[in-house]
């Protein structure tokens, strides 16, 4: 049978609003639960029923959720480093609202749940190499410590209450709507301070490696997911390529400031050296097939970011 009406948690935000285009260009009835912290009321497309509400609050995702057969979470608090110090405020969000979510789909006609996870949830990678799911999951945060639970609590209870379940772990994913702040988005922070005049800070000795993924391919993943019959797995959402941020800063400069070179301070507690996907468990299970590459992007970033200013 297929999905009917959809709810999005935090479909006013970065990732959000990009599913709920997908959602609503296949024709799926779509409503969008937003406490509108970091998303915003215009990055709602039209066509989608809008509810603001936070996930922490029952009464709120009972109302959102009602006729809903399929649920993507992605409310969530995004910053790993901020978590240190508010791993309180990190886990009654990303726990506790998400223990909502799970409740409130065992008691309606929810069938499936896709959960969006984190490379957060792995231990530090020694090299820049690929890490599958099966890697040690050992995160060094608060924040990826909250996601890891969360992944497992949503394939125990979708298996005792019988919905389906898959999360997702996202990797490193910039793009147009992604909100700009000091923690969230190494790329978007770098333009916006070169659009100011300013140098990019890198923490640490700038060799650290990320798999940049667009967030085209993660919306396409994450709808991907929902057609599909996997349940209770764990899959990588990334590009499959690693790039450092040493490469990144540089790239901007190029594009927008030659004149100005980064500059360096010391490096962050609570962040990954290296975390790169292996992503031929998700091309072989979901049929994904990143499709954007960083080089040729970074113009539609540049562009976004111009007009925020």
């Amino acid at each position: 049978m297929p999905y009917r009406r959809a709810l999005v948690t935090g479909g006013a935000g970065f990732i959000g609003s990009h599913l709920v285009e997908r959602l609503l260009a296949a024709n799926i009835e779509t409503v969008v639960l937003d406490d509108l912290s970091l998303g915003k009321r215009q990055n709602v497309p039209p066509g989608a029923t809008f509810v603001q509400g936070d996930v922490r609050d029952p009464a709120a995702v009972s109302r959102a959720i009602s006729g809903a057969d399929a649920v993507f979470h992605l409310a969530a608090r995004v910053s790993i480093r901020a978590s240190v110090a508010g791993f309180y405020e990190d886990a009654e969000t990303n726990l506790m609202g998400t223990l909502n979510v799970l409740r409130a789909c065992a008691t309606s006609q929810v069938r499936k749940i896709v959960y969006a996870s984190s490379m957060a949830v792995y231990a530090d990678s020694p090299r820049p190499v690929p890490v599958a799911e099966t890697y040690d999951t050992v995160p060094i945060s608060p924040y990826g410590v909250a996601k890891l639970a969360c992944e497992r609590y949503a394939r125990l209870v979708s298996a005792q209450a019988g919905f389906r379940s898959v999360s997702l772990r996202y990797f490193n994913t910039y793009g147009p709507r992604q909100t700009f702040t000091p923690y969230v988005g190494v790329i978007t922070i770098f333009v916006q301070r070169l659009l100011r005049g300013e140098a990019p800070i890198i923490f640490g000795d700038g060799q650290q490696c990320r798999d940049f993924v667009y967030v085209g391919d993660i919306a396409a993943a994450t709808l991907l997911a929902m057609y599909s019959e996997v349940n209770g797995e764990v899959l990588n959402i990334g590009s499959g390529t690693g790039t450092t941020v040493n490469r990144v800063a540089t790239l901007l400069c190029q594009r927008l400031r030659p004149d100005i070179a980064p500059v360096h301070a010391p490096e962050h507690p609570a962040e990954m050296r290296n975390s790169i996907a292996d992503i031929r468990k998700a091309q072989r299970l979901l049929g994904y097939e990143p499709h954007d590459r960083l080089e040729d992007r970074i113009d539609e970033i540049i562009a976004w970011n111009r007009g925020l200013k």
